[in-house]
């Protein structure tokens, strides 16, 4: 593949998933870091694409609010995380989501699934599973965040507290080896620990980016969780961790 064939590509991936990193890039296109830089270089000059730290993203992205963005960001391995996860729920079940880009995926691959019971926090997965094929969704209340629509805080805690559901599915911001899953912000990390005791079965939905991140917060240890649907297998040590704590993984595609 010649560089213009290559920067095609660069901006084809750009337009699905909105920023990559150069090391993304590197591996996707079977190349070096060095020559994905030099790919990138004149595109950035022509102003096609906007440099972000390590990475790159394309223009229109830029003035995207944060969740919008993120909804781009690993936008492929987060729809096949959530279509194994669709798998796994079967009609009439219930489901409790907390508020994350890959959560809202999930939410998107279940709109064929029929008579759902759907507890969530997330002002967009309640919109987008309430009106159709027999669901019933109850959303928590209290305030609203502005970057996601996400209702967060005490109120939005004890609401959940009153269900008991099939299946609790959770996303993240990071993911540690020794410290388990891990967030940013400690009224996400408190909404999603509260979820995690009020279901038979307790997901994780991650695409494994997250294990390259350091959270501030910590959710749970890795015991807390049944299962972990990521999109490609976890890094050592992290699989050594998952394993003792008894997680089943599931790598989608697999």
């Amino acid at each position: 593949m010649i560089a213009a064939q290559r920067q095609a590509e660069i901006l084809r991936l750009l337009s699905d998933e909105g920023s990559l990193g150069i090391t993304d890039l590197a591996e996707r296109l079977g190349v070096s870091l060095e020559t994905v830089r030099r790919d990138v270089k004149p595109l950035v000059a022509s102003g096609s694409v906007v440099r972000r730290h390590g990475g790159i993203m394309l223009p229109s992205v830029v003035g995207e609010a944060p969740f919008d963005r993120r909804m781009r960001e690993n936008a492929e391995a987060k729809r096949a995380i959530a279509r194994a996860t669709a798998a796994t729920i079967r009609d009439g079940e219930s489901v409790m989501f907390d508020t994350g880009t890959t959560t809202s995926f999930v939410a998107r691959e279940l709109l064929n699934h029929r008579r759902l019971t759907v507890v969530t926090n997330s002002s967009d997965i309640a919109r987008l599973l309430a009106t159709v094929n027999g669901n019933t969704v109850h959303m928590a209340g209290g305030a609203l965040c502005s970057d996601s629509g996400a209702a967060l805080g005490l109120s939005a805690i004890e609401f959940v507290s009153r269900f008991w559901v099939d299946h609790a599915v959770i996303s993240a911001g990071a993911m540690h080896a020794e410290r388990g899953i891990m967030d940013f912000r400690l009224e996400e990390a408190e909404f999603a620990r509260a979820m995690l005791t009020r279901a038979q079965r307790r997901l994780l939905v991650c695409d494994s980016t997250k294990f390259e991140r350091s959270g501030l917060v910590q959710v749970c240890p890795w015991r807390d969780i049944d299962a972990l649907v990521i999109d490609r297998a976890p890094p050592e040590p992290a699989r050594a961790a998952l394993d003792e704590a008894g997680v089943q993984v599931l790598v989608a595609g697999d």
